[in-house]
């Protein structure tokens, strides 16, 4: 057989495959398009469908290049090049489609509604699986391709022997790396903390940004972020104010004279949070919670869908009712008291 009838055989088969490729890729985004819609569809095959090519041209080229005689003529051994070449196509497409079955389940779940604490679950749970499982594809891969070459393979052999030593060594140097990951598992399963959730950590305010294998990334109120090792929240204490529902409370403490109508507040504070769209309409309390020498504490407790809209209702809360003390009781704002003594310096009271 000629050396050009050889590639056109090749050349034929691998068109065929293609063809049979686009074949199957459409019959796949039909069956996303009717059970996600065609948005997701469309990422899905964007992610499956270039490597999902490349291995079926890499079977039709593979098997029709030893029928056709022309790999006893090549100068060099095509099984170990193709070996190599099938591990880099396979586990390709392995993480792709990981990465497409996560984009599939998370379009169900919408993390921006207000009741979005499943969602946050099942977002967090995918995205740790989702990295540990490429970190597992890509060592399974790069370790077949090591032993796909006979000169490799080999001194691994040899090695064999002295692997126990090797094992306790690297044991103990990777002691740390090994309590990372199996903190970011635990962390997946048992979610002390979800993306998005409301924490309090270091001293800090923020949102859990990112959840990663190694580091959990904290999203501060003021755009800074704060990089926290994933053991952090398995070892230590934290505050997490969205543990089981993304509604929040917040708390105003207002300081006035002791001769202030408490029930007027009241009243204001429901005028206030009845004509604000930040308040979710659950929570509206005032109460007396402190007293001192000089003034009584007075703390209004609301409530809020999230932990933005929280923040915002205490700000716009504490600015009306300070407004309202000062335009309606001026008398019974925090003052100083002197008192004269007939037989003494006057002095101040405080």
């Amino acid at each position: 057989m000629s050396l050009f009838l050889q590639i056109a055989i090749i050349v034929a088969g691998i068109i065929v495959g293609i063809f049979v490729a686009y074949l199957i890729i459409g019959r796949i985004r039909k069956l996303i398009h009717r059970n996600s819609g065609e948005r997701v569809g469309l990422k899905i095959i964007r992610l499956i469908s270039f490597p999902f090519i490349c291995l079926v041209v890499l079977i039709a080229g593979s098997t029709l290049l030893p029928a056709t005689g022309l790999a006893d003529e090549l100068p060099f051994d095509t099984g170990i090049g193709l070996g190599i070449i099938y591990t880099i196509v396979i586990a390709w497409l392995s993480i792709n489609v990981i990465r497409g079955i996560k984009v599939f389940v998370l379009a169900k779940y919408d993390i921006s509604i207000k009741d979005n604490l499943k969602a946050r679950k099942i977002h967090t749970q995918l995205s740790v699986l989702e990295r540990m499982l490429i970190a597992i594809v890509v060592i399974i891969s790069i370790g077949i391709i090591l032993m796909t070459i006979p000169q490799i393979r080999k001194v691994g052999v040899s090695l064999l022997a002295s692997a126990g030593i090797a094992g306790i060594i690297i044991g103990f140097a990777a002691q740390r790396s090994i309590a990372l990951i199996l903190a970011g598992f635990q962390i997946a399963i048992t979610q002390p903390i979800r993306l998005e959730d409301a924490v309090i950590v270091e001293g800090e305010w923020g949102w859990i940004e990112e959840i990663t294998l190694t580091y959990v990334v904290v999203r501060i109120w003021d755009k800074r972020r704060l990089i926290v090792p994933i053991t952090y929240f398995i070892e230590k204490p934290f505050q997490n104010w969205t543990r089981t529902s993304a509604e929040i409370m917040g708390t105003v403490f207002i300081h006035v004279d002791y001769g202030f109508p408490v029930e007027e507040m009241r009243k204001k504070l429901t005028e206030i949070l009845n004509q604000s769209d930040l308040w979710d309409g659950k929570v509206n309390v005032l109460q007396v919670t402190d007293l001192n020498d000089r003034t009584m504490e007075l703390r209004a407790l609301v409530s809020a869908s999230d932990s933005p809209k929280a923040w915002d209702l205490r700000v716009h809360v504490r600015e009306a009712l300070i407004r309202f003390v000062q335009d309606e009781y001026p008398q019974f704002l925090p003052k100083g008291r002197i008192k004269f003594d007939e037989t003494s310096e006057p002095k101040i009271q405080r």
